[in-house]
């Protein structure tokens, strides 16, 4: 990354670079990688003039948690932490605990770390195990995944039943812990015991008549890096409605897939009910639009639905996350195999929306403060349009910030309830810090009787400052 980059990543107010796809990866994966025929064909539809150089491999196929040597090795990291430390910026890395690469060490050194297969499960189930030499001869694997999809075929899938695994796995993450300032957790609720179980059964139980781990991993996970450093962050990438759970179990930050898909749905309603939820869970979850498993923003959200949604996304108590390009307007999703992606011109008024909305964002105000929901009532009767609108405020010594989505596809038009209004019932300013040149000014009598009107184009949105 160059200065420059850095140098717009800071000045837009972001607090973390998170970086995917630094670990060293191994041949082994790069030829699975190569000879997929679906994935073959996504990096053709990706890259017009793909040739095979292209394919990297994927970087959930650890061969070591040692910065690749393509991209300069650790001393390329330790340059790289200090320009973002120098810019107040903090680096998080990625930990893939389900799962390492086909030619990780351990499958030589330490086949018991995986999940052992038979010569039957090899024959009925081609996809789902390999065939491994290791240091003790041959040995029958299983690939790594998850229930509800196909094997990964150039991973291995390792045993958290296991004592020796979890006693690597503790030193494995330890080592990430000393080149970055936190991590995120690749499929982290994977290895919840009862995931665990629903998975893998009793091919979970250790050879050898060796003690069984039942314990949850995480907890202990993270205590064993915290008591080096305290302030280290750990962020899961979390489905299946287990985001509390791991919560729970230590994690900080949560990715929120439940709001993407709501907000992707054009459901206000879903939107606003998902938002009631307790304000500290919140305050813990990932918000974010696009990312490197999604689609572009810009490909399924209609350029009006997709700013809406981005305000919401980042003005939400929350991590807000943004994917590269999704400022940019980028449309095309990347291959995790491909080492390139294909070339797209900038969307200018959809950077010019971001980089308003980011001025919003890294306000003081915005974010840090007392966060509630503003209810919404009628504005007149028979006038369906209200229940569309999503209102929040954030207060805090230094001000106060009113957003306001119209989450619809037809005009709308309601009232805000703002109690605060009957205790300050002077005029009260408006401005819209979306679009500087609108400003306005209302009675906060009228304010505190009937409540702000708003009437608003389908997909609309305000962010006021407010001046009473």
């Amino acid at each position: 990354m160059t200065d420059a980059e850095l140098d717009r990543i800071a000045a837009n107010g972001f607090a973390w670079v998170w970086l995917l796809g630094v670990w060293q990866t191994g041949p082994a994966g790069r030829v699975v990688s190569r000879t997929q025929p679906v994935w073959q064909h996504e990096y053709r539809e990706i890259l017009s003039d793909f040739t095979p150089d292209d394919v990297c491999g994927s970087p959930f196929a650890v061969s070591d948690y040692v910065v690749n040597r393509e991209l300069g090795g650790p001393p390329a990291l330790e340059s790289l932490r200090a320009r973002l430390a120098a810019r107040g910026l903090k680096l998080m890395l990625d930990f893939v605990p389900n799962h390492t690469a086909l030619d990780h060490p351990w499958a030589r050194t330490h086949p018991e770390f995986y999940i052992a297969g038979t010569a039957a499960d090899l024959a009925r189930e081609p996809q789902s195990y390999c065939r491994v030499e290791t240091a003790s001869g041959p040995r029958i694997l299983a690939h790594g995944r998850d229930p509800y999809v196909p094997a990964w075929p150039d991973t291995l899938q390792v045993n958290h039943r296991d004592p020796g695994l979890r006693g690597a796995m503790l030193d494995q993450l330890g080592a990430i812990a000393e080149q970055c300032d936190g991590v995120r957790c690749d499929m982290a609720m994977l290895i919840l015991p009862d995931v665990i179980d629903r998975t893998w059964g009793e091919r979970t139980r250790p050879i050898d008549n060796r003690p069984r781990v039942d314990d949850p991993f995480w907890p202990v996970a993270i205590d064993h890096v915290r008591r080096r450093r305290r302030d280290f962050v750990f962020m899961a990438e979390a489905y299946w409605d287990l985001e509390w759970a791991l919560q729970q179990q230590g994690f900080d930050y949560t990715y929120d897939k439940r709001l993407y898909d709501r907000l992707r749905a054009q459901d206000a309603g879903a939107v606003r009910q998902h938002i009631l939820a307790d304000t500290e869970y919140q305050r813990r979850c990932v918000r974010f639009l696009e990312n490197h498993d999604e689609p572009r923003a810009a490909a399924v959200f209609p350029a009006a639905v997709h700013e809406a949604a981005a305000v919401l996304t980042l003005l939400l108590p929350g991590l807000g996350f943004v994917h590269d390009g999704q400022p940019s307007g980028r449309r095309v999703r990347t291959s995790n195999h491909l080492r390139r992606r294909a070339a797209e011109p900038v969307d200018a008024e959809l950077a010019s929306f971001y980089e308003r909305l980011f001025a919003c964002v890294r306000r003081r105000d915005a974010r840090a403060g007392v966060w509630r929901l503003v209810d919404r009532h009628p504005a007149w009767d028979g006038n369906p349009t209200w229940d569309r609108f999503i209102a929040f405020e954030w207060e805090s010594p230094r001000g106060r910030l009113l957003v306001a989505v119209n989450y619809g596809p037809t005009q709308g038009q309601c009232y805000l309830r703002l109690p605060w209004a009957a205790r300050d019932r002077r005029r009260i300013v408006f401005s819209d810090l979306m679009a500087p040149v609108v400003r306005y000014e209302r009675d906060g009598r009228d304010i505190a009787g009937r409540g702000l009107y708003l009437d608003m184009p389908a997909w609309g949105y305000d962010v006021f400052e407010i001046v009473a």
